[in-house]
């Protein structure tokens, strides 16, 4: 499918215009990966030099076809990761062209092109062969799309697929065993069903980023999840719908697992910012990374203390079974005591004159103090004249202090 010039620019139209000298004034340096390569093609619109670093990006360009190919091959051998995000095409055949023309290309970024009725020839999957990381966020691509690249591209390490409306799962013919992280975010995968197919998909799989799916809970058994997830090291479950300790436990049965991201679950919206870290903590003992902080030692040892004193006043039925183990480990804790360590909010103040003392208990902020230096008796009583001065709060040492130096 040929796109007509007023239906958008060409890859080459948007490398000469974003990348000329004026634009991009040459750099050299150390990792900046500038060259400075001449047009080869006579009468080419292209000018005579153009500064292309080696990580291109071109998004948002308008960019709906390859251009000339030869041109391509002259000025962007060099390049190794490709942003083509936010611009206009709709043809693998088009993108094909622009990528077998990359030879070194490892990063392909294709989000929010419009790809949903794009159908991927087999002759076309071969251009991708050197493509390490793919990202195909918000692009509606189908499965059977995915499928046809994951078995066509012998170097898939990371692939993306946020955004693109997901709600089940479709299985592959032969697993991807190259791809280590999988990023679906923003989908609509409720049912543990659908998750586990990654196992047999992606069987070395060590990072699986789920957030804002909604997923309901984790089903399967111990064995199984060994089985399917034998790689599997880090896991995203952002904003899910877990609501069961359960759930959480069953992490545990990841071989592998060492960093977990789990906030905005429904499971925790009852418990303080402390209480949900600690209870994390103490419930994934293998758990090296939680929600981005690493956890040390004397944290995991606090986390597990304090999971065994949360837990005291549940009955025996309700206790979980890494209480169980924690006891082993610990013993039975007793209760922390509590200590007020409030400021008092009233002071004793005894006044003195001559024979007679008495008492009286004040807010500290404003103390009672006999300044006169006549003393009236009515009654046997002695009234001094008296005025309230203000004292910051502070200790109730400092506070007698001062009150002794206002007397004397």
């Amino acid at each position: 499918m040929e796109a007509s010039e007023t239906e958008g620019r060409t890859f080459m139209q948007a490398i000469s215009e974003k990348y000329s000298p004026e634009n991009f004034p040459c750099r050299r340096g150390p990792g900046l990966g500038v060259v400075v390569v001449p047009s080869v093609h006579q009468g080419s619109p292209m000018k005579d030099r153009l500064n292309l670093p080696s990580i291109l990006v071109l998004n948002g360009c308008g960019i709906s076809h390859a251009g000339e190919e030869g041109e391509i091959a002259a000025f962007c051998t060099h390049v190794v990761e490709l942003d083509l995000s936010h611009n206009k095409l709709q043809d693998w055949h088009e993108i094909s062209k622009i990528v077998s023309n990359i030879p070194n290309l490892e990063f392909l970024n294709l989000s929010s092109n419009q790809l949903s009725d794009a159908v991927l020839e087999p002759d076309c999957t071969k251009a991708f062969s050197s493509i390490r990381r793919l990202v195909l966020n918000n692009t509606q691509v189908s499965w059977d799309t995915v499928h046809t690249f994951t078995q066509e591209m012998p170097e898939l390490e990371e692939l993306f697929l946020c955004l693109n409306e997901y709600t089940t799962v479709t299985p592959a013919a032969m697993p991807c065993p190259t791809l280590r992280l999988l990023h679906i975010t923003d989908n609509s995968l409720h049912e543990w069903s659908e998750v586990r197919k990654f196992g047999s998909m992606f069987p070395a799989l060590d990072t699986l980023v789920m957030a804002n799916n909604n997923l309901s809970s984790i089903q399967d058994s111990g064995e199984i999840l060994q089985r399917l997830f034998p790689n599997l090291r880090s896991i995203n479950l952002h904003n899910s719908g877990l609501n069961r300790w359960e759930d959480i436990e069953k992490l545990n049965l990841l071989p592998k697992l060492e960093e977990v991201r789990l906030q905005g679950i429904p499971l925790l919206q009852a418990y303080t910012s402390m209480e949900r870290r600690s209870l994390m903590i103490a419930q994934l003992p293998s758990v090296t990374s939680l929600n981005g902080s690493v956890v040390t030692d004397g944290e995991r040892e606090d986390a597990e203390r304090f999971f065994i004193r949360y837990h005291l006043d549940h009955s025996e039925e309700e206790l979980p079974h890494r209480y169980h183990c924690l006891v082993t480990k610990y013993g039975k804790l007793a209760p922390l005591a509590e200590i007020d360590l409030r400021p008092r909010c009233h002071a004793k103040v005894e006044v003195r004159y001559e024979d007679k003392v008495e008492q009286t208990s004040q807010e500290p902020l404003y103390i009672q103090m006999a300044v006169s230096s006549r003393i009236k008796h009515s009654r046997g009583l002695w009234q001094p004249r008296m005025c309230f001065l203000p004292i910051l709060r502070q200790s109730p040492i400092a506070e007698r202090k001062c009150c002794t130096a206002l007397m004397s």
